[in-house]
């Protein structure tokens, strides 16, 4: 895949709603190896009400959810076969793992959040991802995530 997504195939891939789907658009990707994904930031985020109430900031730990939503779309989408018996059986994206998470610059209202991820390593089960989340360019946040898939309960 290599044009872009939008919004209808990523909620095909991920399970997470409104107000917890974070990526509105597939910019590019390339099978099992890296993506780019767009978040616009909008001051009718539920969370900017209160971060802040005077100075709108998007939390860091919502940055981290973006680059893992952006990870699993990576994941789901290169996926040859499902690691389940029954393929009609949905897949969950869990964390076993965030290391070096830095957050670089504020997100605030307005913002276009480009979030990059690149599949490190895939071993027995356990998928490590280099994130990167940027704004106009500059280096917002960062971290390598652990992350392994799960068929639903």
């Amino acid at each position: 895949m290599s044009t872009q997504v939008n919004i209808d195939k990523i909620m095909e891939l991920l399970p997470h709603r409104y107000p917890f789907l974070l990526i509105d658009r597939i910019l590019t990707m390339e099978m099992d190896k890296s993506i780019e994904t767009l978040k616009n930031v909008t001051i009718n985020e539920p969370f900017f009400p209160g971060h802040y109430p005077h100075h709108p900031v998007m939390p860091g730990v919502l940055m981290l959810e973006a680059m893992a939503q952006a990870s699993a779309l990576l994941s789901f989408s290169s996926m040859k076969d499902k690691p389940t018996a029954n393929p009609d059986e949905k897949l969950l994206y869990y964390f076993v793992g965030i290391d070096g998470a830095r957050f670089r610059r504020p997100v605030i209202p307005g913002d276009q959040l480009i979030i990059k991820s690149t599949l490190l390593r895939n071993v027995r089960g356990i998928v490590k991802f280099k994130a990167t989340a940027e704004v106009e360019g500059q280096l917002a946040a960062e971290a390598e995530l652990m992350c392994t898939v799960k068929a639903e309960p």
